[in-house]
């Protein structure tokens, strides 16, 4: 673990000066059934990469195996359900191991084998992740599919990986709803020929409807015995599919293998977060997003942390659900999005002062950039002021964080993600894809490849080639722009097509948000592009405030002022529209390709939008644009 700044500079300078030997030494701390032969094979034209060429492991084994003579009896997962009355769960990592393998030959009894692909829709339950380690441990390719997702969606992920299995439930709970996740799941199925068997788990006890490739998880556990041994698997054999939320377009299905995934996230997690033997860590994410593959299972647990599972929303049964969390398990480490603290800070301060938050050691910001009043807010009333923030950048196609501060060792800057992780070769491009030397604002990108870089696209290497590997030949493009301050720090800007051209003017629509975001009504705001006659493009803002009562003239006024100010009369919206709430994803990312069109009254174009948290606000918006 680095515990200064100066051993940071120094790893980050050995680790780009021979990233080969640096990654090498770290990989060379797991457990690896047989070793590597060539640490890197890469060629970005291609795009190929192979980390640790020909090495065999299995990550279950590094997971749990390893634990099980230092650590038995610690708890592994610590299961907080849904309703506050239920008593929360607390597995220890010779318990999980036992489930795991169990559930494994669950897996195997039903015709489960090595390279086929499950999908995983379950809900937030403790089985939810021993299901995905119990693919791995049998060589089973998971794709897990979050469980708010629609039927509609399911399917097409079902049938791009060509999924046999499917892993689900009755239903689920979340918040005052009961989720009906089978019936969901029938419907699916409908369309999906691949899949052979659907195993079902009993979470509400509600009635379901039964077809015949259906059978009950408790029933086929009973069958089998909980002695499993790991299946040996290459490095480069992918550990699993899961699917972009789909915020430009058709989702894509990323795959990540089992040994560089395992040696980057596991080496990351233990860095950023600086967790100790008796940390309890809480990351709120759910593990249908790459947040709670790599920061709920794959990283805590190589590294032998206790990590929480939350099945819960914030918001119930009160908006102090989460102190309420933090106080009743002592929590050390959190770790949540920028949206979620929006929506907390809405409420009165003293639902979080009622709860001793004095237990939280690191706080974490994952998801989108953070502006600065959520990060100021979350600093004072959460952290009191003495709580670290890692303000972590990264992406489903990373698999890890790849620049963010590491908790107490390296500085933070509100706003800023701050510093490469050891490793990760961050440039800025200019237009032409030329870089950017010392401070400047330009295109991100990365030159050279880290461990746990997603190898494709499932099915379709030549889109992964076109949408990462094209725009500046020899870099990774995230599609995100930043700039970097005189330290060296980054601060993500947001994604580069969030750019509109008025009136010749290129103007990114990230510090127009943060203009309007300063006022003190606002809560959150969207800014996007719609088609002007004379400016060839105008902006329209998406604007939340907090009190919806509010005198929306007076509003929009200050508003133009500010952003006036702030960055310019050019960048003043023309059009800026009071909304209750924005179109987001699952995972929090605001739709704005939906907000391009319903801005352009497009709206027969918008797609499926019932993959979105709110599908209703659509509709609010849309009354409201005519």
């Amino acid at each position: 673990m680095i515990n200064s700044l100066s051993e940071f500079k120094a790893t980050s300078a050995q680790a780009k000066e021979n990233p080969e030997r640096f990654w090498s030494e770290i990989a060379s701390e797991f457990q690896w059934k047989s070793p590597w032969k060539q640490t890197l094979d890469y060629d970005f034209s291609k795009p190929e990469v192979k980390w640790f060429v020909e090495g065999k492991l299995n990550i279950t084994e590094n997971c749990l195996d390893r634990h099980l003579a230092n650590q038995p009896n610690k708890t592994a997962i610590l299961f907080e359900p849904n309703d506050p009355t239920e008593a929360a769960q607390y597995i220890t990592y010779k318990e999980l191991h036992k489930r795991v393998c169990q559930t494994a030959n669950m897996l195997k009894s039903n015709g489960a084998k090595k390279g086929d692909r499950i999908c995983i829709y379950m809900p937030m339950v403790a089985e939810l992740a021993i299901a995905v380690l119990a693919c791995a441990r049998i060589g089973a390719i998971h794709s897990v599919v979050f469980a708010g997702f629609s039927a509609t969606a399911l399917a097409a992920r079902i049938n791009d990986a060509s999924c046999s299995m499917l892993l689900t439930a009755d239903g689920g709970f979340r918040g005052a709803k009961t989720i009906a996740l089978k019936e969901i799941a029938d419907e699916a199925l409908v369309s999906c020929s691949t899949v052979n068997c659907c195993l079902v788990l009993q979470r509400t006890q509600q009635v379901v409807q039964w077809n015949s490739i259906d059978k009950w998880w408790h029933e086929e556990l009973e069958k089998v015995d909980d002695n499993c041994p790991a299946e040996v698997m290459d490095s480069e054999d992918p550990l699993f599919i899961l699917y972009t939320s789909g915020s430009t377009g058709k989702p894509k299905g990323m795959v990540h293998t089992c040994g560089g995934y395992m040696v980057y996230t596991a080496y990351n997690f233990k860095n950023v977060f600086q967790c100790q033997p008796n940390d309890v860590y809480w990351c709120t994410a759910d593990i249908g997003w790459i947040t709670g593959h790599s920061y709920i299972v794959y990283g805590p647990l190589a590294n032998g942390a206790t990590t929480v599972m939350f099945e819960g929303v914030p918001s119930y049964p009160a908006f102090d659900r989460f102190w309420e969390v933090v106080a009743k398990h002592k929590i050390t480490h959190f770790y949540t999005a920028p949206t979620a603290i929006r929506a907390l800070e809405k409420h009165p301060t003293s639902l979080v002062e009622k709860h001793d938050l004095s237990s939280l050691k690191v706080l974490g910001s994952v998801g989108e950039p953070i502006n600065a009043e959520a990060w100021h807010w979350y600093d004072e009333h959460v952290g009191k002021h003495n709580c670290p923030i890692v303000d972590t950048w990264w992406q489903t196609e990373t698999g890890g964080i790849l620049i963010s501060s590491l908790a107490g060792v390296t500085p933070q800057k509100p706003t800023f993600a701050t510093l490469p992780m050891p490793g990760v070769q961050a440039v800025l491009l200019n237009n032409e894809g030329d870089e950017i030397e010392g401070e400047g604002e330009g295109i991100l990108a990365i030159k050279h490849p880290w461990p746990s870089i997603a190898r494709t696209i499932w099915g379709d290497h030549e889109r992964y080639k076109n949408v990462y590997f094209s725009a500046y030949p020899g870099y990774y493009f995230p599609g995100d722009g930043a700039l970097r301050d005189a330290e060296g720090n980054y601060r993500i800007t947001g994604r580069v097509d969030d750019v509109v051209i008025v009136s010749g003017h290129n103007l990114g629509t990230a510090p127009i948000e943060n203009a309007i975001n300063e006022h003190p009504e606002v809560v959150e705001s969207a800014v996007v592009g719609f088609p002007h006659d004379i400016k060839g493009n105008a902006l329209c803002a998406y604007v939340i405030v907090r009190d919806m009562g509010v005198d929306s003239i007076t509003i929009e006024k200050e508003i133009r002022e500010e952003v006036a100010k702030t960055i310019g009369p050019i960048a003043k919206p023309d059009r800026i529209l009071v909304v209750s709430g924005l179109p987001k994803t699952r995972s929090g990312k605001i739709m704005r390709r939906i907000l391009r069109k319903l801005a352009a009254g497009e709206h027969d174009q918008l797609g499926d939008i019932s993959t979105l948290l709110n599908p209703e606000i659509v509709e609010e918006i849309k009354r409201q644009n005519s």
